[in-house]
């Protein structure tokens, strides 16, 4: 009995707790706007939790979400980030058949060789290459983009998700919160302010967006607008859609085998479930007739 109202008032305590970081943080941003001088801690804003399909433990791939994504990729992503870590044969893990994949991959050129002569040359992609990058190297990226080189997006939305701090990292155990990523890249895409606070400096040639991980504005300005890419499906064509795509396919190519590991895990859990109910019965049959 003991026990069990330790357990409920240590529930409680944490209950308590959550709620009192709750509450300061909804009053920080009013108390960091007065603080002019105060040392700004990015992304000044957290990144908004939004709703995936593949989120939780039976989470899924939308694979319409994801053909919809590689269009915006393609469209308006490319010209300036590559995916050198992706194929173009994984594809068809987005539904398209062995012919469309081999005819995508033609839309691009590759460096191959050398020849015969000893030089290399550009042939036509195959499904074997991966997405190539628009730059001839890091450094010509970086003198492309005002000194600053453009990421690559192979794993992006692993690598860019944002820490979520007490006591929400705790729920998120419960809650198998995995998709910090890709809200970090919907916020990001959708984040981008004409204004910005009297206080903050913003270098020349930058552009302010509260959601940036590493200071209060970025050198990529606004990348999309509404109408820019055109579906086939008929989905929205708005800024907000295109974020939402884009993200979870980047998703995606960071972690193509999401759905065959969470059924492998879930398959696990039940297996030591199945192993642990065995072993007690098989504990009980042992020692039924032993005296105690």
């Amino acid at each position: 009995m003991k026990k069990l109202v330790a357990g409920i008032l240590s529930l409680a305590l944490v209950a308590g707790l959550g709620a009192s970081f709750a509450t300061a943080e909804e009053a920080a941003p009013a108390a960091g706007a007065e603080a002019e001088h105060a040392t700004p801690h990015y992304p000044l804003h957290k990144p908004k939790q939004q709703d995936w399909s593949f989120a939780g433990p039976f989470g899924k791939y939308d694979k319409g979400q994801l053909q919809r994504g590689l269009k915006v990729y393609t469209e308006v992503c490319s010209a300036c980030h590559s995916m050198n870590l992706v194929s173009f044969r994984t594809l068809e893990g987005l539904g398209y058949s062995e012919a469309q994949v081999k005819a995508f991959a033609a839309n691009y050129e590759v460096q191959d060789g050398p020849n015969s002569d000893g030089e290399m040359y550009m042939r036509k992609a195959v499904p074997s290459d991966h997405f190539p990058s628009p730059y001839a190297n890091h450094e010509a990226a970086a003198a492309s983009n005002n000194g600053a080189a453009p990421p690559d997006f192979s794993l992006i939305a692993k690598a860019r998700g944002i820490t979520r701090g007490f006591p929400q990292f705790v729920f998120d155990i419960f809650t198998q919160y995995q998709e910090g990523g890709p809200d970090y890249i919907y916020s990001l895409l959708t984040g981008y302010e004409e204004e910005k606070p009297a206080h903050l400096e913003v270098a020349e040639g930058t552009h302010y967006n509260p959601y940036f991980a590493n200071a209060a504005a970025l050198a990529m300005a606004k990348p999309i607008s509404d109408d820019q890419v055109t579906y086939d499906d008929g989905s929205p064509q708005t800024v907000d859609q295109y974020a939402h795509d884009v993200a979870a396919f980047l998703m995606w190519a960071a972690e193509p085998h999401l759905e065959e590991r969470k059924r492998t895990g879930f398959m696990v859990m039940v297996f030591l479930l199945i192993f642990t109910g065995l072993i007690y019965l098989t504990k009980k049959s042992v020692y039924a007739n032993k005296e105690h």
